[in-house]
């Protein structure tokens, strides 16, 4: 599976300007993928003023996403502010090609920014089958907590969208190969790049690490599209190999 992955910089709470940035960067890149990862609030930085931007599941942004996926025939992935039955969501969107989705609501809130305050937590951890493999998508925070991240479906590619502060970047470099090493899996993570409205800077260092904790893309500082090619048979010549994840501790996690 190919994917690629869109490190930028993004115009806060300006739903418009960042669809229209992105439709550049995505129509800008020739070579055909699989699956494209946008940042967390791709659509309006990481903000605490939801109703400023929020959306709606069949709002102008959704629209774009579906538009964007039958349009490049690959799947689509990042998160938005959604709201639904008076709550605001921070939503991760699965679009496939054909335009169908499914979502995962952001478990772990920034309480450091008052994200709990805000926004309601999800309940759910979702695993997407796509193209053979099995992807378990979660958002920033939810970096920092290993246990709603344990590999207990047996998926193959753990893949954070995130607006991780430049601040914290040491953080978000290990947690992401502790993540790859402990779950045996493929672990990307996207980051956005530039300053935001707080005045909060953000350097990406958006990557790709294999199953045993090796770069395959090295963490990026740079606005762009970084492509990887992830190797289904490989992971399961190695798991088969070693097969540390026969011994994970039996589990029942509490939301």
């Amino acid at each position: 599976m190919k994917i690629a992955l869109i490190q930028t910089s993004l115009d806060w709470e300006n739903p418009l300007e960042n669809r229209s940035h992105l439709s550049q960067k995505i129509t800008g890149f020739m070579e055909d993928v699989d699956l494209i990862v946008l940042p967390e609030m791709f659509s309006s930085g990481f903000t605490m003023n939801p109703k400023a931007v929020a959306e709606t599941m069949k709002g102008e942004t959704i629209s774009w996403l579906q538009h964007l996926a039958k349009a490049k025939n690959c799947a689509i992935t990042g998160s938005l502010i959604i709201k639904e039955k008076g709550n605001f969501y921070n939503r991760l969107v699965f679009v496939f090609p054909d335009g169908k989705m499914q979502h995962y609501d952001k478990r772990h809130l920034f309480t450091l920014a008052g994200e709990d305050k805000i926004y309601t937590a999800g309940k759910e951890k979702l695993i997407v089958e796509y193209k053979g493999f099995k992807i378990c998508p979660l958002v920033c925070y939810d970096l920092r907590f290993p246990v709603f991240a344990r590999n207990v479906e047996n998926y193959d590619v753990l893949l954070y969208v995130a607006n991780w502060p430049k601040v914290r970047t040491n953080a978000w470099d290990i947690l992401l190969k502790a993540r790859a090493v402990e779950n045996m899996c493929y672990t990307i993570g996207v980051n956005r790049v530039g300053v935001d409205g707080n005045n909060h800077e953000y350097i990406g260092h958006s990557q790709a690490i294999d199953f045993l904790g090796n770069y395959i893309i090295e963490p990026q500082e740079t606005e762009g599209v970084f492509i990887v090619e992830l190797d289904k048979k490989k992971l399961d010549e190695t798991r088969n190999k070693l097969a540390f994840l026969d011994d994970k501790d039996e589990f029942k996690l509490s939301c």
